[in-house]
């Protein structure tokens, strides 16, 4: 029986450390952004907190008491103009340590937000955090062959961009970590934003990570179904065919476009669940059951 997450335990993370060596990203010195932490629930037993104006992104871990060596790098979504880092983060935590897994929950900067790399800015954010999970795996005990990827929403299109864009030069190498490989040993993508095509997308990720004016270039580079590779991580999809936020059809695409180049995948479509659905928004729906099926599907993978 899964658990209702309101009798659960909420946990503190055991561990908070910025990305970046320097704090902020290299690439924030040009960014005018100021970093926000908004509260936006009234409950104090359900906090749901949300994340702006990043330029030194971070990462909170949860370690289990008993470590399966597998270890998560989750990105919660926010529509790349937030982050929002309770619902689609630290509500994991108690659920995914009690199986033994390490989760590491990370903001990241937004690709509007005025750095650098402009709309590269998150895809550096998310290589440089898991080349840290390597380069410090065992000193939290991890196995470098077992770091996926989680993400949500517009945080499941960056989840899936370090899949299909693990190789790219998002951003300078500095240090010695910088040289370890980005590319995640398998990636989950929750109700994900997948294509910038204008039909499908959803307009408020699309208009930050493009802009109103997008070069055809980056339309394609940013569209998930046009980028994956024979050599990507397999990959895990689930998503609600009532989602009025993000068409199904996005994962649909992209698991298409994984079958086309054989590689592994597997799509739960669950007939409720609207969108952002988490584990907050889905314990009386069949949709409660996706941390049990990824966890399956994870350990599978990891044999």
């Amino acid at each position: 029986m899964n658990p209702d997450y309101h009798t659960i335990p909420r946990k503190e993370p055991d561990e908070t450390f910025t990305i970046w060596s320097a704090g902020e990203a290299p690439g924030a010195h040009t960014s005018p952004a100021h970093y926000v932490l908004t509260e936006r629930s009234e409950l104090a037993w359900l906090p749901d907190r949300a994340a702006s104006g990043i330029k030194a992104p971070f990462i909170s871990i949860w370690r289990p008491e008993v470590s399966n060596g597998i270890a998560l790098l989750v990105i919660p979504g926010g529509g790349y103009n937030r982050v929002v880092i309770d619902k689609e983060g630290s509500d994991l935590a108690t659920r995914f340590t009690a199986q033994g897994y390490s989760l590491f929950v990370m903001t990241y900067r937004m690709p509007d937000g005025g750095h650098s790399e402009a709309s590269l800015a998150p895809l550096a954010d998310v290589q440089r955090a898991i080349r840290v999970m390597r380069a410090r795996a065992q000193e939290w005990g991890l196995n470098t062959q077992r770091i996926g990827v989680l993400g949500f929403s517009a945080g499941g299109h960056l989840a899936g961009s370090l899949a299909t864009h693990f190789d790219y030069p998002a951003y300078a190498a500095t240090e010695e970590a910088d040289h370890l490989s980005a590319r995640p040993d398998f990636a989950a993508l929750m109700y994900p934003v997948i294509t910038m095509d204008t039909a499908l997308t959803h307009p408020g990720s699309a208009r930050a990570l493009l802009g109103a004016t997008p070069e055809p270039h980056w339309r394609q580079h940013h569209s998930l179904e046009l980028q994956v590779r024979d050599d990507m991580p397999p990959v895990f999809l689930a998503h609600a065919a009532d989602d009025p936020s993000v068409p199904v059809a996005n994962s649909l695409l992209m698991f298409q476009a994984l079958l086309a180049h054989k590689v592994p995948a597997e799509m739960h479509i669950f007939q409720q669940g609207q969108h952002g659905f988490g584990l907050r928004g889905c314990v009386d729906l069949p949709a409660r059951s996706w941390p049990e099926l990824l966890m399956n599907w994870i350990e599978a993978q990891c044999q």
